[in-house]
């Protein structure tokens, strides 16, 4: 499994497919729950398989030690 995290914009991405492959989305299911305070959005495959999972506010949602691990994206990671 795969993590990116960008902190400039606190959004994370969990990456349910293999590294090698290039899956595209062709679905995205936005959720904006109320009780959570954040966006999470899923994404899904041709197949209807989900194939990832954006998290923003990502520093108030996912746990700090997976952050601390994720592969660094924007600015950070440049």
């Amino acid at each position: 499994m795969r993590v990116t995290y960008d902190k400039t914009v606190d959004a994370a991405y969990v990456y349910f497919t293999d590294p090698q492959d290039r899956v595209k989305s062709a679905h995205t299911y936005p959720c904006d729950p109320v009780d959570v305070d954040g966006m999470i959005n899923l994404d899904f495959d041709e197949q209807g398989r989900l194939i990832g999972i954006e998290v923003l506010a990502a520093s108030s949602k996912l746990p700090q030690y997976l952050l601390r691990s994720a592969e660094r994206l924007g600015a950070e990671g440049a």
